[in-house]
C-alpha cells in the first residue's frame, strides 16, 4: 500500500469536508471528497495502477471501517430504542427503494446496449 497514494485519499476526504462545511451543503464531505478524486482521475485518464492496489487493500479490510459505526450506535442504543419504528421504516422503505431504482436502471441499460433480459426469448428464432 502506497503512503502517497492513502494520503491522496484522506485529502481528498479533507478537502470535501471543508467544502461541505464551508458552504454548508446538505452532502457529507467524503462524498464531495469522492466527487473530487473522480474528477482528478477523469482529467487524467485513468485509475493509476499503484492507486487500484492501495484502494483494492483498504477494501479488502472494509469491515473494520465499520467498528467505530457500530460503536457509535452502541452509544446511542437508548435513542435507538426510543426511535425504533420510524428507523426500521425508513430502513425497509430505502431498501425496496434502491431494489427498484437498479431493476429499473439495468432494465434501461440492457435496452440501451441490446442485451436480452434474463429469461427473455430471442427474436431470430
Amino acid at each position: 500500500m502506497n503512503l502517497g497514494f492513502v494520503t491522496l485519499l484522506l485529502v481528498c476526504q479533507l478537502v470535501g469536508e471543508i467544502v461541505a462545511r464551508v458552504l454548508e451543503l446538505g452532502l457529507p464531505g467524503p462524498v464531495i471528497g469522492m466527487l473530487i478524486l473522480f474528477t482528478g482521475l477523469a482529467l487524467r485518464g485513468g485509475v493509476p495502477d499503484e492507486l487500484q492496489r492501495t484502494a483494492q487493500g483498504l477494501l479488502q479490510h472494509l469491515s473494520l471501517l465499520f467498528v467505530p459505526a457500530g460503536v457509535g450506535v452502541m452509544s446511542y442504543l437508548g435513542l435507538v430504542a426510543e426511535e425504533w419504528v420510524p428507523i426500521t421504516a425508513s430502513l425497509v422503505i430505502s431498501t425496496v427503494l434502491t431494489i427498484a431504482v437498479t431493476a429499473l436502471v439495468m432494465v434501461g441499460l440492457s435496452h440501451l446496449t441490446g442485451d436480452r433480459p434474463l429469461g427473455a426469448a430471442r427474436k431470430d428464432g
